[in-house]
């Protein structure tokens, strides 16, 4: 039997930090947790940065070394914060602490250890473009036909080969739950998988997911590298594991051994990416996992107003699966409860958030900045950005690109464009550049060839456009394409040559060309299919072509410098963004907007995700609440003018109707004109 012998830290311990007295209860019992394992609920708002932040300084003042503290987080932003707090507090160095993302810890592993996996040490790591650059040497190495079904592009393959590694599911599996569309070419799409990986291997080349696949597989082929690691990582503390994929799960499981003390730290409430592969039941599991360990709960939230953290207990305590909790607030009651507003159609609420957000800044002296709308989807901000522009009120959107300046909107806007100006060079260069097998130089012949024909030259529209592009020459892997795009062109001009309807325009479109572009090219592509549809629904307003194009340019340009990348930290704006975007932030004012059942929750949750996706949208609700500080506002529309079907009457979200009624106080709004 081996003896046992442990080394003491030379360095006194820090006595200046009164762990009793910078904690609250709760946190305290956390961080000074015996070794093992613990489980960490800390609720929203509740200082989960602090909690791990003193745990780490409570080891080293207990003897600990920092090289055998591995931190795992999901951001370089949160460990380098955590570290900094963390050498604040403490007189040794911690920079020693194993520190960083799973994939930067899988980086520093794999350097010292790459050949034990038939690589070389100096193996290069491929970002998003490159990888996107040799995934289409491989496709155009690979012999498989991509013109006769359209294949998906590289970046659409990257996501899909990242979902089946970090699920660790079989890939076809992933095809058949994920991008059903894509079946036909499932055996092209496997093919391409296996030369991708054999040209990685050829070129000692990593992508971002290799850095977790490779790791793992380099514990788990060798038990001497296994043994030494988990010798050397006495404690493993892991932030955010209520976004654990079952990649990374089985990581920290290899380098934690079945004795080893690992604490992990996260919210099961607040579990929202499954989309991307995080599996909630990692962490609603974890005491079944590890039979041990601990469960301490933090409950005590430093955000939010008495009002706001009701509303939330109420709204996620319908969940069957979490583990439950109940937000106490350290705050004083502001005597504000949520409001509850119900508005007429859709520019009645943007017309009502504008309108409350003038007189928060004005009546109130509330800074743009302490306030933000949040939505389910891009698109419910569309009608939202075309009200703050028309008034006025500068706004930011971290939830992407403004709605009319993203790329689909505008490839679909330039058909429209060319329709009723066929010499517009810019939109015909757009369009016939979306056709696979047409680049630039190309482009620029059928360009110069539609010139030279009479259509171009009459003053009058041709009443067919196929009679005219159908004889231009095409590469042949357009061929087909080219001969749908045509008559898609011909369904935008009616019998005597004149531009049909924008909303007739946009669904032809999109059903004749656009729609199977978006599932090859785009890895979001539902979400763009519904900004479209919203932006049809939209157009019914508009009789004119012209007029509908003429507002979609004057939106577009408006106030450009107000985009994220090129506003000042010190400028004033309303914040525009998603609940998923919106985790981790906070505002003095929330208002959550578009609250309709089909809206938030998304109908496909509804209707086909079962109680799983319901379970999760109301996670994602709960998130989107717990952003208010002092006021929250929860909208809808009663009248969806927008809907595909025609007008409709819109229920409140379940997640409204679920709540007491004495949590809200309910708003009638009146049109004052």
């Amino acid at each position: 039997m081996p003896r046992e012998y442990t080394l003491h830290s030379a360095h006194e311990p820090s006595h200046r930090i009164d762990y009793k007295a910078e904690l609250n209860e709760q946190q305290h019992a956390a961080v000074v947790s015996p070794p093992g394992q613990s489980l960490v609920i800390a609720g929203a708002g509740s200082g989960k940065t602090r909690t791990l932040t003193y745990r780490v300084a409570w080891l080293l003042d207990n003897g600990i070394q920092p090289e055998s503290i591995l931190l795992l987080t999901f951001t370089n932003k949160a460990a380098r914060e955590m570290l900094e707090r963390v050498q604040a507090l403490v007189s040794l160095d911690a920079s020693r602490i194993w520190g960083g993302t799973f994939h930067s810890i899988g980086n520093r592993l794999l350097r010292y250890n790459a050949e034990r996996l038939g690589y070389r040490k100096g193996f290069s790591i491929m970002d998003r473009e490159d990888q996107k650059d040799l995934l289409e040497t491989v496709i155009g190495g690979s012999g498989i036909d991509t013109t006769t079904y359209r294949f998906p592009k590289a970046e659409v393959l990257g996501d899909i080969f990242s979902l089946a590694d970090n699920t660790l599911c079989d890939l076809q599996e992933i095809i058949d739950t994920r991008y059903p569309y894509f079946d036909r070419v499932a055996e092209g799409i496997i093919k391409v998988r296996k030369l991708y990986q054999d040209k990685k291997r050829e070129t000692n080349s990593f992508d971002f997911d290799d850095l977790l696949t490779q790791t793992v597989a380099l514990l788990e082929e060798n038990e001497d590298l296994l043994e030494r690691y988990r010798r050397q990582f006495e404690f493993i503390l892991v932030d955010e594991y209520q976004d654990t994929n079952s990649l990374q799960c089985r990581m920290v499981e290899l380098l934690t051994g079945p004795q080893g003390n690992l604490m992990v730290v996260g919210d099961d409430a607040q579990s929202i990416y499954s989309w991307r592969g995080a599996d909630v039941s990692n962490i609603l599991n974890f005491a079944e996992h590890w039979p041990k360990a601990r469960t301490h709960k933090i409950e005590v939230n430093y955000r939010s107003v008495p009002e706001v953290l009701n509303l939330a207990n109420a709204a996620i305590a319908m969940n069957r699966g979490q583990i439950p909790k109940n937000l106490q607030p350290a705050r004083a009651s502001n005597g504000k409860l949520p409001a509850l507003v119900a508005l007429d159609n859709s520019s009645a609420q943007a017309a009502f958030i504008a309108q409350r957000i003038l007189e928060l800044q004005d009546e109130d002296g509330l800074d743009l900045n302490d306030i933000a709308i949040l939505y389910r989807a891009h698109f419910h901000s569309m009608e939202i950005q075309m009200e703050l522009t028309q008034r006025g009120i500068p706004f930011q959107i971290t939830s992407g690109l403004r709605f009319f300046e993203q790329a689909h909107v505008k490839d679909v806007a330039a058909f429209m464009k060319f329709a009723v100006n066929r010499q517009d060079e810019v939109s015909f260069m757009r369009m016939v550049r979306l056709i696979p097998g047409v680049g630039n130089a190309s482009a620029v012949k059928l360009w110069n060839d539609w010139l030279q024909s009479a259509a171009a030259k009459a003053e009058t529209m041709p009443s067919s456009f196929s009679e005219v592009l159908l004889p231009l020459k095409v590469p042949k892997k357009a061929k087909e394409t080219w001969e749908q795009f045509a008559y898609t062109l011909d369904e935008l001009l009616d019998k005597d040559g004149k531009p049909v309807a924008p909303a007739l325009m946009i669904r032809s479109i999109v059903e004749g060309v656009y729609e199977d572009y978006m599932k090859a090219k785009f890895k979001n592509y539902e979400q763009r299919q519904q900004d479209l549809e919203q932006l049809s629904n939209f157009s019914d307003r508009f009789t004119d072509a012209l007029e509908f194009l003429s507002q979609l340019s004057l939106l577009s340009g408006v106030d450009t410098d107000n985009k994220p990348d090129q506003q000042a930290q010190d400028r004033e704006a309303v914040t525009l963004t998603t609940g998923h975007q919106a985790k981790g932030l906070e505002w003095k004012v929330v208002f959550a907007v578009w609250l309709a059942d089909g809206m938030f929750p998304h109908k496909r949750a509804i209707d086909e995700g079962g109680d799983e996706a319901l379970e999760e949208e109301r996670r994602l609700f709960y998130v989107t609440v717990t952003r208010a500080k002092d006021e929250l506002y929860l909208t809808y529309p009663v009248i969806n003018h927008q809907a595909r079907d025609g007008d409709i009457m819109q229920r409140p979200s379940r997640f409204l109707t679920d709540l007491p009624k004495d949590l809200v106080e309910v708003w009638n709004v009146k049109s004052g004109w």
